[in-house]
């Protein structure tokens, strides 16, 4: 059966209007949106091709149809508008941006909030292929005779700090020695390099300091590590409560626990060849996303790393403003980190 552009039509018209109220759609109310002289019979008997298309689906309370899965898909591929932004949602995201977010997990941690602000939908970020960290420079500050802060910095501009206590006094002449062998010993070296041998080097050179080199070196070596785990960020999991699909809290919480905090990033579709993925309904891998839409969109961070941030919402979602956010937004990011500068406001709506 041919898809004729009336068909197109009446798909795009029952999905955006699905999409705005989340109730099926009658031939009435397609009648009255899709700006064509036809009659509510005709329109029934192409919601009725439709439906056997696989293309819309007809619950069993209602005479109306929803879209199907299927329909979703051809609705993105081939029917969807680009939605521009308006002047206030690009403002909202370039305030975002000013911000000064210097270490990743802040950074993830902003991103997903304003993700999530921005769709009214539960958001996500993660890091994904992160090239290894290095510490850029140690810091040993003195507090009292016998004890002391030690700072990292790594390059990826991470700072750690820990407060060291001594059974015994250190002296000023004692820290600066130590700090200056370790910044000559062990920055820009990843994890992998900083060798026991390395370590017996440097207290050989510590002289009665010795030991403070281990406290140090394995409190960097734990920085690194840490770095080196991808995490996942989420935010706005209470917007599912706010979406008729997840009245039943039963179905919300399963949702609400796959996204959780402590979640497995490899739970989490990350875009490899494109830089934006939109994935429907049963198009999901997770059992638990087989009801819902994930769009995800990736932004290079530089030094070989991304970031990922992406939306988990209802197959219904408006999918050309979801789309427009979460691409201005990374084209945002990707600009600030690798230029400093910020895409250009767009002051047009759709």
């Amino acid at each position: 059966m041919d898809l004729t552009e009336r068909k197109k039509r009446i798909l795009r018209a029952i999905i955006e209007s699905y999409i705005q109220s989340a109730e099926p759609v009658g031939s009435k109310t397609i009648a009255a949106s899709i700006g064509m002289e036809v009659s509510s019979a005709t329109i029934r008997n192409e919601m009725a091709d439709l439906e056997s298309m696989g293309l819309l689906e007809k619950p069993h309370t209602s005479a109306g149809r929803i879209p199907s899965p299927k329909g979703y898909r051809l609705y993105v591929n081939e029917l969807m508008e680009e939605h521009k932004l308006s002047l206030q949602e690009t403002e909202r995201i370039n305030q975002a941006l000013h911000m000064k977010m210097r270490e990743l997990d802040r950074i993830l941690d902003e991103a997903g909030r304003v993700v999530s602000q921005l769709t009214n939908y539960p958001a996500f970020a993660l890091s994904s292929g992160m090239r290894r960290a290095t510490i850029r420079r140690f810091d040993l500050l003195m507090v009292e005779h016998n004890a002391f802060i030690i700072v990292v910095m790594t390059d990826t501009n991470v700072v750690r700090n820990r407060l060291i206590r001594l059974p015994s006094d250190l002296t000023e002449a004692q820290l600066q020695m130590l700090n200056t062998l370790l910044n000559t010993t062990f920055t820009g070296l990843p994890l992998e390099e900083i060798t026991p041998e390395l370590m017996r080097v440097a207290q050989h050179a510590a002289g009665d300091a010795y030991g403070l080199i281990s406290l140090v070196v394995s409190f960097a070596m734990e920085v690194l590590e840490s770095l080196e785990q991808r995490r996942v960020h989420t935010s706005g999991l209470t917007h599912l409560l706010e979406l008729p699909e997840y009245r039943s809290l039963d179905r919300a919480q399963t949702l609400m626990s796959y996204l959780s905090e402590d979640a497995d990033p490899a739970r989490f579709p990350v875009p490899k060849d494109d830089s934006m993925k939109i994935l429907i309904g049963p198009e999901n891998v997770a059992d638990a996303l087989k009801d819902t839409s994930v769009v995800v969109a990736r932004y290079d961070i530089g030094d070989g790393m991304q970031g990922v941030i992406g939306v988990v919402g209802p197959t219904r979602m408006d999918y050309a403003k979801i789309t427009a956010r979460l691409s201005y937004l990374a084209e945002g990011l990707s600009r600030l980190f690798g230029q400093g500068e910020l895409p250009t406001g767009r002051d047009d709506e759709k």
